[in-house]
Formats: structure tokens, C-alpha cells, sequence
């Protein structure tokens, strides 16, 4: 997490957007807590507590606000209610750490299956309701991500959205199911609060062949998107540092070009 808020710096970027794996103290607190005898308490421990305090002095430190932060493991759907309580309760601890750390938001992920049952969906956005009214005390606003399960699917995007007032939008610009990319794309990037954009690899002009991020980062200026661009590193070569600093030259032409 420190070398995270380290090479964000050196980068040139202008917030964080950690990933709750980042954390790795509180992630492995968590599966003791999910693992103990308790596990639907709703705060971490004063030592991880004291961690994150520690992470939010090195990232004011650095002079960068948290933005996003995306969790995993606290996602809407599971098929029992004891394992969605177990969800329901990480989030909350997971969104004292948000409020901890400065965060402006939380990514939490619907869960469920792409073949989205009215089972699942009324369950998905029954718990969204509970977890945006939730962070919404703490001053945090909560968006989902088209990430996995039924969220891979741009028609339940909008369905899921349209049903819970206040829930946002992390756009990604390639997690979409099958054939539904395009799909996708000109269903919800009126809808995106927050982006991510991620590359693969990179031709001689600086693009990245695998997809066509100059044209999703057009629809997104034309649609009016004027928040951060999060940048999602995962080059087929490794070097996630070197395709960062092409992927913000990429974003930073398109931008202009839109």
C-alpha cells in the first residue's frame, strides 16, 4: 500500500483509488474475522484501525486524496443469508476504513450470476439500498462496478441502477460479458461516476490494439464524464509501471481529441 501511494506520486497522479488488496493487514483481519466464531462484527481491530491511520498520514504526506476505494468480498448476492450477512458486515467495517482513509466513495460489486434471476435481483437491490443509506451517513457515496456476475451484463447494469437511487457507476472500459463490449459501452457511459480504463499492450502509436479506448474515451467526454480517470495496469509484458505512464498519455490524447 505505501509503494502504492509512492509510485502514484512519482506518476503524476492527482488521488488514490486503492483496491481493498492493497490493505493486506486488514485483508488478512478479515479472514480471521469470517473464519472466528464472530463473524458479523462491524469494526476491524484498533491495531488494523491504527494501520489504516498510518496508510492515510503517508497518503496526506504525498499530498494525494483517496478517491476510490474498491472491496471485494462484500458484494450483494450470495445464495444464503448467513453468507450475504457475513458480506453486509465487511462492508461496514470496510466502510469505517473508507472513512478513515478520506475515501469519497466505495466500489461494491452486485454478485449473483449474468443470468440475473428476479430472485437476484431483488436481493441485489435490496442490500445496495441498505449499504448506500449506510455510507451515505458516513458522507461516502457507493458505486458498482461491470465487474463479474450479473454486473457483467450491460442490461442489468441499468436495471440494477435504475432500481437503487443514489448507486453509481464505475465504468470499466473492457469488463463486459461476451459480445456485449459495444453493448456496453453506449448503455452506460452516460451512466459512468467513476472510470476505470485499462490496457493490455501498446503498437508503436501508443494504443493499445485489444481494444479501442481513444473511441469509449469519446463517449465518455461527449456524455458529459468529468471525473478522474482511474488507470487499471495489467500489461501482458509486466511492466505495469511503463504501460501506467502510457496509458495516462493515452487517456491525456483522447481527452484532447474528443
Amino acid at each position: 500500500m505505501f509503494q502504492y501511494i509512492t509510485d502514484c506520486k512519482e506518476l503524476g497522479c492527482t488521488q488514490l483509488d486503492p483496491w481493498n488488496g492493497h490493505l493486506v493487514p486488514i485483508i488478512q483481519e478479515t479472514e480471521q474475522i469470517r473464519a472466528s466464531a464472530t463473524p458479523l462484527q462491524t469494526s476491524f481491530s484498533a491495531e488494523g484501525l491504527a494501520y489504516v491511520d498510518r496508510v492515510r498520514a503517508a497518503a496526506d504526506a504525498a499530498g494525494l486524496p483517496f478517491g476510490n476505494l474498491a472491496i471485494d468480498g462484500a458484494h450483494m448476492w450470495e445464495p444464503t443469508l448467513e453468507e450475504r450477512q457475513k458480506n453486509r458486515a465487511s462492508g461496514t467495517r470496510w466502510l469505517e476504513v473508507a472513512k478513515r482513509l478520506g475515501a469519497t466513495s466505495v466500489r461494491m460489486d452486485a454478485g449473483g450470476k449474468e443470468e440475473m434471476t428476479d430472485d437476484m435481483f431483488e436481493i441485489i437491490v435490496a442490500d445496495f439500498k441498505t449499504v448506500v443509506k449506510q455510507a451515505r451517513a458516513l458522507g461516502i457515496n457507493v458505486v458498482m462496478e461491470n465487474h463479474w456476475g450479473a454486473s457483467h451484463v450491460p442490461k442489468n447494469v441499468v436495471r440494477i441502477l435504475d432500481a437503487v437511487p443514489g448507486l453509481g457507476l464505475l465504468f470499466d472500459s473492457n469488463n463486459w460479458a461476451d459480445g456485449t463490449q459495444e453493448e456496453g459501452w453506449k448503455l452506460c457511459a452516460a451512466r459512468a461516476n467513476e472510470v476505470h480504463i485499462k490496457t493490455f499492450n501498446f503498437d508503436a502509436q501508443g494504443n493499445d490494439p485489444t481494444v479501442d479506448l481513444p473511441r469509449v474515451i469519446a463517449m465518455l467526454v461527449k456524455a458529459g464524464y468529468k471525473g478522474c480517470w482511474g488507470i487499471e495496469s495489467v500489461p501482458k509484458d509486466g511492466d505495469e509501471i511503463a504501460a501506467a505512464r502510457k496509458t495516462m498519455q493515452l487517456i491525456e490524447r483522447s481527452v484532447a481529441a474528443a
